[in-house]
Order: structure tokens, then C-alpha cells, then sequence
């Protein structure tokens, strides 16, 4: 349902995503009609677009349910009701925390702790992302300085970045306020990035990252192999770190492609002097591989699961003892 006109020699195409209501099925006057209509119209929308939907009495029902949840999350932070879990970051050398990573959860007073999955794609649709990640970035930054004043190790504390808070204008002028709020030494904070937003607009993006590596900023490149096929990027922009995505590691050891794909992430990056870790390490012959493959760092369940700042601090503490090569002395004081 594509349109093409020709504007100043310029070709323009539009797409129409159609809603479709029935008489006497789906209303019994215009009004119910043109209102169902619009309902099944917003659900083409969020089928992908440039298609049809013919209403029914469930899409009613997730759109009252999403309508609930969206008024629930526009007062999620007044009311504190958003926290943070901390994932650690290994060192394959050495087996200690070199960086951490925020992430959102969301502990609702009615309806407990919901999953990212259910609200991050509607704060996405609500603009909400954008203060809710500005949130993040400032407790996440406030807790890394915290960590480092009370006199554990430094490491980096890394924060993802969505398509909507990297389009604002004020993007970089909000990143440099929360740094000198919080104390935060800028080369403590990394700053990850789907290949799907760096892409979005090479120049704009080359330009924001350029000014914020001016402050001593770290980039890194999450989900790397599963957005945008272009590799250019990687020698035009300042990046530091790839993030091999989980979806690779998962079956690393029974796939021969998953392995080819993670071995050759890994020796481009370095022949690019960028840092690698792996994403979703969950057993020890999946660490075993990419230990063999010289990754640099790995992150998952194995070597530690999401936890809430008070929790993390006990991995803090023992942060400054050497691990052995197979990690066994920090398996076992994670576990007691």
C-alpha cells in the first residue's frame, strides 16, 4: 500500500497503515465505527505499518491494557518506583570486575516487579524513554561515584542509550550536567549504543559522539551482529568496545556458524584496537570458547547475575583479590 509522487524531480514514497470496522458488527452508529476504525488503525501501526487491520474486541482490550500501563509508567518516577540492578563485567585475564552495567527495573506498588519487555518498547512509543532514561543515566553515574568514594576499585559503569534520548538536541549538554552533578570522572562512564541508532544519521551521530569523547567518554556498540550490515562505522567513529550479542554466544558450542561469527567479531575488533566482550555467558564451556578465542571481557549469568546496588557491593569488595584463570576463587565467594 505504497504511494510514489514525483516532487521537483525527487522521488517521495508514503505508506497508509488502514484500520477497518464492520456495520453492524463493530458498531451500530458512525461514531463507534470511526472510533474502532481508529483502534485497528493504531494496531496496523504497531504491526510494522504500511497494512491493514480489521478491529476487534481484543485489540480494544490491549489497547485499554497498554493505556493502564502507560498512565502506571508516567508516574513511575515521581513516585520512586524505578530501580537499578547492577550486571558485572569480567576481565578473562583476570578474572576481576573491570565494569558494570545499569539496568532498568520497574517495581510497580500494585502490580510488583514488572519486566523491561513489558514497558521499555512503550516508554520507546510514549517518548517516555526519554526522561526515564535521563533518570537512569544520573543514579546509575551517582552510584559510580558513590562506589568510588567509599573506596572500592574504580571501574566503568556502562548505560544504554536509546534512539530517543540520542535524537534530543540537549543530549550531550544532559550527559555533561549529570557528570558534574554527580562527580563522576568522565572515563568511568561508557555509553552503549545499538548499531541501529549509530547508523540512523552517520554525520549527526559522529558529530555527538565526537563531542562527547572530547570529555573522556566511552562508546560501546551493544547487540553488535544483529542491526545494520554496514561496518563502515567502525573506523569513522570513536568507539572503544563491541558487545558480541548473546544470540551468537547462546550457541556457540553446537553451532559452527556461532562460532565462526564470534571468532571473527573478535579478531576484527582487535586488528581495530576495540575491546570485545561477550554478552550472555551462562556456562563454563561457553566461557571456555571465547576465553579461547581471546575475547577480553564476558558478562551473564555465569559470572554474575543483575543485582540491586546494596547486593553488588559484596562483589566490590572482593574485587581488589587476583582470580585464578578458571575463576574458581570467584565463583565461590560470589555463591557465599
Amino acid at each position: 500500500m505504497s504511494l510514489i509522487y514525483v516532487l521537483n524531480g525527487t522521488e517521495m514514497y508514503t505508506i497508509a497503515s488502514v484500520g477497518v470496522s464492520i456495520f453492524p458488527t463493530n458498531g451500530q452508529d458512525k461514531e463507534t465505527l470511526i472510533k474502532n476504525a481508529e483502534t485497528a488503525m493504531y494496531h496496523a501501526k504497531e504491526q510494522g505499518r504500511n497494512c491493514f487491520q480489521f478491529y476487534n474486541p481484543s485489540i480494544n482490550a490491549d489497547t485499554l491494557t497498554k493505556l493502564s500501563l502507560e498512565s502506571r509508567l508516567r508516574r513511575a518516577i515521581e513516585r520512586d518506583e524505578l530501580l537499578l540492578h547492577y550486571q558485572p563485567q569480567i576481565d578473562l585475564k583476570t578474572g576481576q570486575i573491570v565494569g558494570v552495567e545499569a539496568l532498568l527495573r520497574w517495581q510497580n506498588g500494585d502490580n510488583g516487579l514488572i519486566s523491561p519487555k513489558q514497558f521499555i518498547s512503550l516508554a520507546e512509543d510514549t517518548g517516555l524513554i526519554v526522561p526515564i532514561g535521563e533518570w537512569v543515566l544520573s543514579n546509575a553515574c551517582k552510584q559510580n561515584a558513590f562506589w568510588q568514594e567509599e573506596g572500592y576499585p574504580a571501574i566503568r559503569m556502562s548505560v544504554n542509550v536509546s534512539m530517543n534520548q540520542f535524537k534530543q538536541k540537549s543530549f550531550t549538554k544532559t550527559v555533561n550536567d549529570i557528570l558534574d552533578q554527580t562527580g563522576l570522572n568522565p572515563t568511568f562512564l561508557e555509553l552503549e549504543f545499538t548499531e541501529n541508532i549509530i547508523m540512523h544519521n552517520t554525520d549527526f551521530t559522529a558529530s555527538v559522539l565526537k563531542d562527547l569523547k572530547s570529555l573522556g567518554i566511552l562508546f560501546a556498540i551493544d547487540d553488535f551482529g544483529t542491526g545494520y550490515s554496514s561496518l563502515n562505522y567502525l573506523k569513522l567513529l570513536p568507539l572503544d568496545r563491541l558487545k558480541i550479542d548473546q544470540s551468537f554466544v547462546r550457541d556457540l558450542t553446537i553451532d559452527p556458524n556461532d562460532k565462526a561469527i564470534c571468532q571473527a567479531i573478535i579478531n576484527m575488533s582487535h586488528s581495530l584496537n576495540l575491546k570485545v566482550i561477550a554478552e550472555g555467558v551462562e556456562n563454563a564451556k561457553q566461557l571456555e570458547y571465547i576465553r579461547l578465542f581471546e575475547c577480553d571481557e564476558a558478562q551473564g549469568f555465569l559470572l554474575g547475575r543483575p543485582l540491586p546496588a546494596e547486593d553488588f557491593r559484596k562483589l566490590l569488595t572482593m574485587n581488589s583479590d587476583r582470580a585464578q584463570a578458571d575463576f574458581p576463587e570467584y565463583r565461590h565467594k560470589k555463591s557465599s
